[in-house]
């Protein structure tokens, strides 16, 4: 959702109904679709993704993606077509990335760039123009960077615990190449670089309280990343499964709170 509300909050006049549309399919059911078929693919039998004991995949789960994702391109082309479109093109990347004959997610640097495109930009760019009730199509450039490097930063922390398991599977992930240690550096660097590309695009519009808000809302999210930092660089088996999903929680609900906060804010002038 971090995404979502994130595009949300620098449209100016907003579609609520588009808007909302948006919001069901794609959390409700493409998201949903893509884990499901990641996890039918990975058969993951380690604490990986959210789950500390993952059951095995069936077959049934991998018709069920098939069933959400035919559902919601067929409610995605009602709200808009452009947006169907859209989420036909994230599906096949999101496909390509667990799919065992190409299994783009076992390249490192390919699979990242994947995901934080997908996730980021893309996700950005089809809320940005579903939900923009005007039917402007100048989608602001410098806020879809800063989506890429906040998914930059967000997902190989994700990765930081999975190790052993991804190794077990043959998938050498962006966290397994830069290391544990690394990883946290590596996040840091790409959270400042979005956090300065909105320090430009807020003072730009005169809106230099919203960055402010902003920081507020991230203060518990730094706290706990060098407080969890400082842990793993001293012993690395506290990038465990629990640490992760604390963290995780955390950053998704602080931004969640920060962009709604913010999207109030514009709507009420």
């Amino acid at each position: 959702m971090p995404v979502f509300f994130f595009a949300l909050s620098f449209v100016g006049s907003i579609h609520w109904l588009h808007a909302i549309a948006a919001l069901l399919i794609i959390h409700l059911l493409i998201y949903p679709s893509s884990n499901g078929y990641n996890s039918y693919m990975d058969r993951d039998t380690d604490s990986i993704g959210g789950l500390e004991k993952p059951e095995q995949p069936t077959k049934e789960l991998f018709y069920v993606t098939i069933a959400m994702d035919i559902a919601a391109l067929l409610l995605a082309y009602f709200v808009n077509p452009l947006f169907a479109f859209g989420l036909v093109v994230y599906i096949l990347f999101s496909r390509l990335y667990s799919y065992r004959g190409i299994r783009l997610k076992k390249y490192p640097v390919i699979g990242y760039v994947t995901v934080v495109l997908n996730q980021g930009a893309l996700i950005f760019a089809l809320v940005f123009y579903t939900a923009d009730k005007t039917g402007v199509q100048d989608i602001p450039l410098i806020p879809l960077a800063a989506s890429i490097f906040l998914i930059g930063g967000f997902y190989p922390i994700t990765q930081v615990y999975q190790h052993a398991a991804d190794k077990k599977d043959n998938v050498r992930t962006i966290s397994m190449l830069l290391g544990k240690r690394g990883t946290f550096v590596f996040c840091g660097i790409m959270y400042a670089i979005a956090f300065a590309l909105l320090f430009i695009q807020y003072n730009s519009t005169g809106s230099i309280r919203m960055f402010i808000i902003l920081q507020l809302f991230f203060i518990p999210v730094v706290f706990y990343f060098i407080k969890w930092f400082v842990a793993v660089f001293k012993d690395e088996k506290a990038a465990s499964f629990k640490n992760t999903m604390r963290m995780n929680m955390l950053a998704a609900t602080c931004t969640n709170l920060a962009f709604i906060t913010i999207i109030i804010l514009h709507q009420i002038g």
